[in-house]
């Protein structure tokens, strides 16, 4: 079974099961840290209604009979602490069925939060993390060599993740045709990092480039990670590269850390050892058990059927962005930004402590990730994910009748404790406002000269009101 064995790339594996279960424990971190306040018992999207309204076609979860808070805390902690021994390399010291079984447990219940997760997990990189963390189960333990089968997958999943990404730009928003697409990108991306200003403010003819850079990394590119080596390493590092270069840039939670660590199935242990000397070889492995064997085969062929839908959605006329084909989100249509938004729009609410509008005044709450106080750099928190500030994200560009905003608006009239430490302040912290309102402000990247001057990061203006102001009992008299 000499074929079977990938036995250059035991660097691939370390990276590719270290790196996969790392932003697991991540996603479980997060889970933990914020789905009983947006979607738990009395979540701004309850998951106990979904689940009732569901019924019988509900996706696969282990909430399909009843959803709990309690029980929701017990997975994602679960899960959490596998991760952990897989990023430790724990399971990895024991035969492959450890291996196999932790990363299938991981895989399921992440699957289990995702599919009552609703508009809070309804995002490409959770698909992308659920069918990466189930082609790990199957790349083997310590002691015996990767199979091909699975390092080859893990290139595929590359390939459609960056070439689905480069056809949807092409065939969409023809900024990205005529290379003026980041001209307007790094200001109005869903959630700017602290060096996305001067990324903004680079030269025009350089954001031309980076279209470029863009279009040969994620339409050319991809082809490579086939080739023999070192091509192959030179086009996962090009991936890696590019990758890197969104990171610094903006806060697109684990989607380009992960597509780092999946770039790594490219790369051989040769030409690593070439380029870093003291990386040590691994090459003491035993013979793959036979029963191994023929469960990655299996699995093998089980991927290469499912692999139709997005081979043939990648070439469609109308390509889908981040979809899946099956219930359990493998191999999976992916995609980003087939559409560049040229102008900047923020929600902002506010609260004030009297219910007369005559004498109000009005103070803001700050948001850990999205922009808000003007005078304010923008952080970075990817590989973490703010679910709530990316949903703020997409009501500011248009879909605003969304019941979850009214109900955040509703605890923050209550000075719900927990709500409130989903953000970064609250005007009267701990203490009830008497009324909120929510506006709608145009906000752009402040000049060289306001910046020195003013001390701003963003130029904003009030362009509408959106929700006018409310009390707990409902609009003042």
């Amino acid at each position: 079974m000499e074929w079977f064995d990938a036995t250059g790339y035991e660097l691939a594996r370390q990276v590719l099961l270290r790196g996969i279960a790392a932003v697991y424990l991540v996603a479980f971190l997060s889970t933990l840290a914020q789905f009983p306040v947006l979607l738990g018992e009395r979540g701004l999207q309850p998951a106990p209604a979904f689940v009732r309204r569901m019924g019988d076609r509900l996706s696969p979860t282990l909430f399909r009979r009843r959803y709990s808070d309690r029980l929701l805390l017990t997975v994602a902690g679960a899960g959490a602490l596998v991760a952990a021994s897989l990023v430790g390399g724990l399971p990895q010291l024991a035969p492959s069925w450890a291996t196999m079984v932790a990363f299938l447990l991981i895989w399921a219940g992440y699957l289990s939060i995702v599919d009552v997760g609703q508009t809070f997990y309804a995002f490409g990189w959770e698909s992308l993390l659920l069918e990466a963390g189930f082609a790990a189960a199957f790349l083997g333990s310590n002691d015996q060599a990767p199979p091909v089968i699975m390092i080859v997958f893990f290139r595929w999943l590359v390939f459609r993740l960056e070439f689905g990404a480069g056809m949807i730009k092409i065939r969409g928003d023809r900024s990205w045709r005529n290379l003026t697409a980041l001209y307007y990108h790094h200001e109005t991306q869903p959630m700017p990092g602290p060096l996305s200003w001067f990324f903004h403010h680079l030269p025009r003819w350089f954001h031309r480039i980076e279209v470029l850079g863009n279009h040969f990394a994620q339409l050319v590119v991809p082809f490579l990670l086939f080739a023999p080596q070192p091509v192959a390493s030179i086009a996962a590092a090009i991936v890696i590269l590019t990758q890197l270069w969104l990171v610094a840039s903006g806060n697109f939670a684990w989607l380009n850390v992960l597509t780092i660590i999946l770039a790594f199935s490219a790369i051989s242990d040769p030409v690593a050892h070439a380029v870093i000397a003291a990386m040590p070889a691994h090459t003491d492995h035993t013979v793959t058990p036979i029963w191994f064997f023929v469960v990655v085969v299996v699995v093998g062929i089980l991927l290469l059927w499912l692999s139709w839908w997005p081979l043939k959605n990648l070439f469609a006329r109308r390509q889908l962005m981040n979809a899946s084909f099956n219930r359990w989100h493998l191999v999976n249509a992916y995609g980003a930004f087939g559409s560049v938004t040229k102008e900047r729009y923020e929600v902002v609410i506010e609260a004030t402590d009297t219910t007369d509008a005559l004498t109000a005044v009005w103070r803001e709450y700050e948001f850990k990730g999205k922009p808000g106080d003007p005078h304010r750099l923008p952080r970075q928190y990817a590989p973490y994910h703010l679910r709530l500030d990316w949903l703020m994200w997409f009501l500011a560009l248009g879909s605003r009748n969304e019941d979850w905003f009214y109900r955040l608006l509703q605890r923050l009239l209550e000075a719900d404790p927990a709500t409130l430490r989903m953000l970064r302040s609250a005007p009267f912290g701990s203490e009830r406002p008497a009324m909120v309102r929510a506006s709608l402000y145009l906000y752009r990247f402040s000049s060289w000269e306001q910046l020195r001057h003013d001390h701003v990061w963003w130029v904003r203006e009030h362009v509408t009101e959106l929700v006018p102001p409310v009390t707990l009992t409902g609009p003042p008299e």
